[in-house]
C-alpha cells in the first residue's frame, strides 16, 4: 500500500482536470457536468427562495405599516374639517347679494 502513494500518480482518473477546448467531453462527462450543475443550481435555489420569502415579507410589512399609518393620519386630521367650518362662518357674517 506504500508502494502506491511514492509514485505520485494515481492510478484512478478522479476528478480529473478536463479542458473541453482541447479535448472533446464525452458524454458520460456532460451527464455528469449536468448532474453537479443540476445539484449547485438547486442548492443555489433554495438559499434564494429563502432569502426571496425574507424580502417580501419585509417589503409587506413595511406597506401595510404606510397603509396603517395613512389611515390612523387621516382619522385624526381635522384640517377640512375647521375649512369646512370656516367657510359657513364666512358665509353667515358675508353681506347678502343678489348672486348668493
Amino acid at each position: 500500500m506504500a508502494d502506491k502513494g511514492l509514485k505520485g500518480e494515481p492510478e484512478a482518473e478522479f476528478a480529473k482536470r478536463i479542458d473541453p477546448a482541447k479535448e472533446p467531453l464525452t458524454a458520460e462527462q456532460i451527464q455528469f457536468i449536468r448532474k453537479v450543475e443540476l445539484e449547485r443550481w438547486k442548492k443555489n435555489a433554495l438559499k434564494l427562495r429563502s432569502r426571496n420569502v425574507v424580502t417580501g415579507l419585509a417589503i409587506g410589512a413595511l406597506v401595510m405599516g404606510i397603509y396603517g399609518y395613512t389611515f390612523y393620519s387621516v382619522s385624526q386630521e381635522r384640517i377640512m374639517d375647521e375649512l369646512d367650518e370656516e367657510a359657513k362662518v364666512a358665509r353667515t357674517r358675508a353681506p347678502k347679494t343678489a348672486a348668493n
